[in-house]
C-alpha cells in the first residue's frame, strides 16, 4: 500500500477510534453515576439535599445522553467532509473563480470552515434552549444567542482571515521554514489579543462595570496588598444575561490585568469566599502557572506548526485526500485542524494531570493567603451545588475530561494541606 492509499484509513481509524473511546468513558461515567444515584453519597450528605442531588444527577445523565449524539454528530459531519470529495472539489470551484492567490487560499479556507460549521449550529442551540432551559441555567434570548454568533462571524472575518492571508503568504515568501514564521506570527498575534481582548472584544459581549465601593471592593483590594498582587481594577460582568452558571478569572496581563467576577458569582458568594476565590486566581500566578502554561502553549503550537510543516513537503498527505499536487498549504492547514484533535485527544489526561495539580497548588496558596480552609470550602461546595457539577464522576472519565479535581478531591487535599 502506497502513502497515498494509506492516509484515507488511517485518517479515518483515528477519528472512529476518538469516537469509539468518547463513547466508551460516556456510557463508563454514565454507569458510574446511575450506580450512585439513589442517595446522596456519604462525604456530601451535610452540605447537599436530596433533592439537589437528584438534579445533579438528572442534569449529568442529560448532558452526557446530548454529548454522545453531539459528538456522533461531528464525527459523521468530519468523515463526510474528508471523504466525499466536498473538500477538493470545492478547491478547485474556488480556484476557478477567485484564482490561486494567498487570498483566494484564505477565502476557500474561511469560507469552507463556516460551512463545516453550521451541522453543529442546530446542536449549540438545542444545548442552550432545551437542556440549559430545562434545568434552569439559560437566561439567554433567541435574539441575544443569533447576535452573538453573528458577532463572532464579524470579528473572524476582521482578526481571522486576514491571519489567514498572512500565514498563507508565508509559505510562498519564506521557502521551507515557513512554518517557523507563521508560529511566530500566532505568538505575536496571541499576545496582541490578550491585551486587546478585555479592552475591545469582551465589551462586544458584556457589559462590565466597575466593583462599586462597599466592604467587597475593600476585602479584595486588601487581599490584592497583602499578596503583593494588584490589578488595575475589579470588574463585575453580567454573566447573567445568558446563564446562572458563575465564574471568575484574570484577564490581560501586566499593568493591563483585570479582574473580572460573574455577577452571579457575586450573588451566590459571601464576601470571605469570595475573596477565597480570588486568592485561588491569585495563586495561579503566585506559583508561576501562567507563564508555565504560556510556554508550554507556545511549544504545543511550535510543535503543531513543524508537523503542518512537513506534511505540506509531503504531496501524499493531501493526495490521499483527493487534493491535486500543486494545490499550495491551505490543504494542508485544513486537514490538519481537522484530524489533529483526535490526534490530541490521546494526550488529555496527560494534560489534566497537569491542570489538576495547579489547582491544588492554588487552592493550598488561597487557604493559606486568607487564614483559613473554611472560606474555600464554602466557596466550592456552593459553585458544585449552584452549577450542579456531578459529584461521582467516573476516574477514567474526569482523567479525560476534568481540568479542575473534583470537590471531594479539593476538599480533602486543602484539609490536609492544613
Amino acid at each position: 500500500m502506497t502513502p497515498v492509499e494509506f492516509i484515507p484509513p488511517l485518517a479515518a481509524g483515528l477519528l472512529v477510534a476518538r469516537w469509539l473511546a468518547e463513547t466508551a468513558l460516556g456510557f463508563l461515567n454514565q454507569r458510574h453515576v446511575q450506580a450512585n444515584a439513589g442517595e446522596v453519597p456519604a462525604p456530601f450528605r451535610d452540605t447537599v439535599t436530596p433533592e439537589t442531588y437528584r438534579n445533579t444527577v438528572a442534569y449529568t445523565l442529560a448532558k452526557l445522553r446530548f454529548g454522545r449524539w453531539e459528538d456522533g454528530w461531528s464525527t459523521v459531519v468530519t468523515l463526510a467532509a474528508l471523504f466525499s470529495g466536498l473538500l477538493p472539489g470545492s478547491l478547485e470551484w474556488a480556484q476557478e473563480r477567485l484564482g490561486e492567490s494567498a487570498a483566494a487560499q484564505a477565502a476557500w479556507l474561511f469560507g469552507l470552515g463556516m460551512v463545516l460549521a453550521l451541522p453543529g449550529l442546530p446542536f449549540d442551540w438545542w444545548g442552550q434552549f432545551r437542556l440549559e432551559e430545562r434545568f434552569g441555567f439559560n437566561t439567554t434570548t433567541q435574539r441575544l444567542w443569533w447576535l452573538d454568533r453573528l458577532k463572532g462571524l464579524l470579528l473572524a472575518t476582521v482578526l481571522g482571515y486576514p491571519l489567514l492571508v498572512l500565514v498563507v503568504k508565508l509559505f510562498g515568501w519564506m521557502g521551507e521554514r515557513w512554518w517557523l514564521w507563521a508560529w511566530v506570527v500566532m505568538m505575536a498575534f496571541q499576545l496582541v489579543m490578550m491585551v486587546l481582548a478585555p479592552i475591545v472584544i469582551l465589551p462586544l459581549f458584556n457589559k462590565l462595570t466597575p466593583l462599586g465601593e462597599g466592604s467587597l471592593r475593600e476585602r479584595l483590594l486588601a487581599l490584592g496588598e497583602r499578596t503583593g498582587f494588584s490589578a488595575k481594577t475589579i470588574l463585575v460582568m453580567d454573566g447573567s444575561k445568558r446563564s446562572r452558571h458563575s465564574n471568575a478569572f484574570f484577564t490581560g496581563f501586566g499593568r493591563f490585568r483585570k479582574i473580572v467576577l460573574f455577577d452571579t458569582l457575586v450573588a451566590q458568594l459571601s464576601e470571605p469566599e469570595l475573596e477565597a476565590v480570588l486568592a485561588h486566581e491569585v495563586g495561579h500566578y503566585k506559583r508561576g502557572h501562567i507563564p508555565k502554561m504560556l510556554v508550554w502553549s507556545a511549544l504545543s503550537s511550535l510543535a503543531g506548526f513543524a508537523v503542518i510543516g512537513w506534511l505540506a513537503r509531503s504531496a501524499w498527505f493531501t493526495e490521499g485526500f483527493g487534493f491535486a499536487p500543486d494545490s499550495g498549504v491551505a490543504p494542508t492547514l485544513l486537514l490538519f485542524a481537522l484530524l489533529s484533535g483526535s490526534a490530541t485527544f490521546w494526550l488529555s489526561p496527560l494534560m489534566n494531570f497537569w491542570s489538576r495539580k495547579h489547582e491544588f497548588e492554588a487552592d493550598a496558596y488561597a487557604a493559606a493567603a486568607v487564614g483559613s480552609a473554611i472560606p474555600l470550602i464554602g466557596a466550592l461546595r456552593k459553585l458544585t451545588e449552584k452549577n450542579l457539577s456531578n459529584l461521582t464522576p467516573h476516574p477514567l472519565f474526569s482523567a479525560w475530561h476534568y481540568s479542575h479535581p473534583t470537590l471531594l478531591e479539593r476538599e480533602s487535599a486543602v484539609k490536609a494541606a492544613g
